[in-house]
């Protein structure tokens, strides 16, 4: 079963129900049991048409999910509009559910959650580790999300700059997880960014497109990490850069700065570098200082601190690490990179064990291992 297929799907699926009268939440949970579904039935026969299948199953199981003696007559009237067997009609709403799951009603942190749920298709799991937040506790925050929309319609408008949040976090998921979604995202930010003149839209789109660009170098055929240091860069793709530097310097010349213009000009000058020993670190530092002005995060404080220790040495680096949260996610895998980098093998060895027990990705505690291994090995030796 194609299980990409059906994260694509499930966006206009929504959008399709939701234009028949079905309220957001309601819409996106009978989808969801549809996607149950198709996990049983699919594997034996997958439809010819994928979404019309979907449609007509989710509006199935919403109307099951109303049998109360209110709901009854609703229900009749509403089973003459059931979608027939055959090619559904051609809907994208993608974006506008994005928005639509911004409602200002929901806090930033909430609407985020309910569109990677419901409309990027991500687990309650992934979507905890990307907020550094128990499983638990994300799984509340979507429930009360869901309740807070469960009467909003598409003529109530959400916010950017939430939705810039979650694009990006679908980007990251697909950039780095299991299942490719940094296309989708890239494709949905491109259509922010006709609708809007935004600069920080410009700038996520520049981010998005500078981090693609470098994504063929990622990993092996086998599947391996390739660390950025390491990478062949000749197997960037040079017009992604390009087109990625363009709306940055479009953007930045509006004078406007924004996180994702930070970012983007931190992936521009690693970009812009020939070689690993040609990069630009001590701009790099004045750029990830920027970005703490406008975005002061953990993760962006650990990157920091990779970066100093890049441009002032890793001693350096190691102090700018010791001002931080140890359980923060990496953090031991970059201590374990400036022990390296500051002579000592056996300390370093230590720490990316450590690291490889506790690394978000099989691919990552892999490359931790081998890190490992290869320190231990010139111990030994």
């Amino acid at each position: 079963m194609d299980e990409l297929l059906l994260r694509e799907l499930t966006p206009a699926v929504i959008g399709v129900l939701v234009h028949r009268g079905v309220d957001f939440a309601t819409a996106a949970d009978a989808v969801q049991e549809a996607l149950i579904q198709a996990t049983v039935s699919w594997p034996e026969q997958q439809p010819a048409d994928p979404k019309g299948w979907l449609v007509t199953v989710a509006w199935r199981k919403f109307l099951d999910a109303h049998r109360s003696e209110t709901a009854r007559r609703d229900r009749e009237e509403r089973i003459e509009a059931e979608p027939t067997p055959g090619p559904a009609e051609a809907v994208d709403d993608t974006l506008q559910l994005y928005f639509l799951c911004a409602h200002p009603s929901l806090t930033p942190a909430s609407a985020v959650a309910l569109t990677l749920r419901a409309v990027g298709g991500l687990t309650t799991r992934q979507i905890a580790q990307a907020y550094l937040v128990p499983e638990a506790t994300m799984a509340q925050r979507i429930s009360r999300a869901k309740k807070t929309v469960s009467d909003v319609r598409f003529n109530q408008h959400g916010d950017v700059a939430t939705v810039l949040r979650v694009l990006y976090l679908v980007f990251n998921e697909g950039y780095s997880g299991d299942v490719d979604l940094a296309a989708e995202a890239i494709r949905l930010t491109r259509q922010l960014a006709v609708r809007t003149k935004h600069e920080e839209v410009a700038g996520l789109l520049a981010l998005m497109l500078l981090h693609h660009a470098r994504r063929p170098a990622r990993t092996t055929p086998d599947g391996s990490l390739v660390p950025l240091a390491e990478q062949d860069r000749s197997l960037w793709n040079t017009r992604l850069i390009a087109e990625g530097v363009d709306i940055l310097q479009a953007a930045l010349a509006r004078d406007r700065l924004g996180q994702f213009q930070a970012q983007a000009a931190i992936a521009a000058l690693h970009a812009d570098a020939r070689t690993a020993e040609e990069t630009d670190w001590v701009q790099i530092v004045e750029w990830y200082d920027e970005l703490l002005r406008l975005a002061d995060t953990p993760v962006a404080r650990l990157n920091r601190a990779v970066a100093v220790g890049e441009a002032d040495g890793p001693r350096a680096g190691l102090a700018a690490l010791a001002e931080l949260d140890p359980t923060l996610p990496r953090h031991t895998a970059v201590a374990a990179y400036l022990h390296e980098r500051d002579g000592d093998p056996a300390t370093a060895a230590r720490l990316y064990t450590e690291a490889a027990q506790s690394a978000p990705s099989l691919p990552e505690s892999n490359h931790l291992t081998r890190q490992a291994a290869r320190l231990n090995a010139q111990l030994r030796g």
